[in-house]
């Protein structure tokens, strides 16, 4: 494949996964993760998708500044930190595709849990702010890992009452304090190389149009239509991660 088609695919495809999913809360590294891993293989995927994740969130916290819960980002940040830099030394020694399987399964449940909820009693699960500070340290091991979590706390964040505007900004300042941590400790782990940060730049520069276009969409959702696209994301999610980890069903 030529580089000048590489780069094609890859700014088309962030622009696509990043204008989706500023209509369902987040998630644009399921469509990019798949993709980068055909391209560019495994091993590059988190390091990529970190430089361009940091791009892209920067830019969705500067649009919706307004909008972002700080007490919920501050109980966030000492979770963070110390799971993005656990995340980031567990990526440099060991191997996670495997992970991938159980993040699936916890996605399926989660929309399962939300749509039966509404029909027959199940447990309920009421969300604080400080929760968010165990949330946001596995959540940013995982990412740390992977290169990122997708819709994994969606869930969480529309408990707490998060709706629209305000969920993408506080998720978004929450994966800006991630990714900065993640790109450090990749730097100073020596992860890098000129070309995934030229590979990364492709994806995040891509996400800047997209984040204007969708920021235009959300403003005409109803707080309804967001949550039900944010649920049946976060389910859809989950299957199609589970078909892509079907090897882990064979071995």
């Amino acid at each position: 494949m030529s580089d000048v088609l590489l780069l094609v695919l890859l700014s088309s495809i962030s622009f696509t996964a990043w204008f989706t999913s500023m209509l369902v809360g987040g998630g644009s590294s399921l469509i990019l993760i798949p993709l980068v891993t055909l391209l560019l293989g495994a091993a590059s995927v988190a390091p990529v998708l970190t430089i361009g994740s940091i791009i892209g969130n920067v830019q969705r916290s500067v649009l919706l500044w307004q909008h972002i819960d700080w007490k919920l980002t501050l109980w966030q940040l000492p979770g963070v930190t110390a799971g993005s830099l656990v995340g980031a030394y567990a990526f440099t020694k060991i191997r996670a595709e495997g992970l991938q399987f159980f993040i699936a399964i916890a996605l399926v449940y989660m929309m399962v849990h939300s749509l039966l909820s509404h029909r027959i009693q199940m447990p309920a699960i009421s969300i604080r702010a400080w929760h968010f500070l165990p949330l946001g340290f596995f959540s940013a091991i995982v990412s740390g890992l992977v290169g990122s979590t997708g819709p994994l706390l969606n869930p969480a964040y529309l408990n707490y009452g998060l709706e629209k505007e305000r969920m993408i900004a506080t998720r978004s300042a929450g994966f800006t304090l991630t990714h900065t941590i993640k790109i450090i400790a990749y730097s100073v782990l020596g992860v890098f190389s000129p070309a995934l940060i030229g590979y990364g730049l492709v994806v995040g520069c891509a996400a800047l149009p997209a984040n204007w276009l969708g920021h235009k969409v959300l403003e005409k959702m109803s707080p309804e239509q967001f949550q039900v696209a944010a649920v049946s994301f976060v389910g859809l999610s989950g299957v199609w991660m589970l078909w892509q980890q079907r090897a882990f069903f064979i071995h």
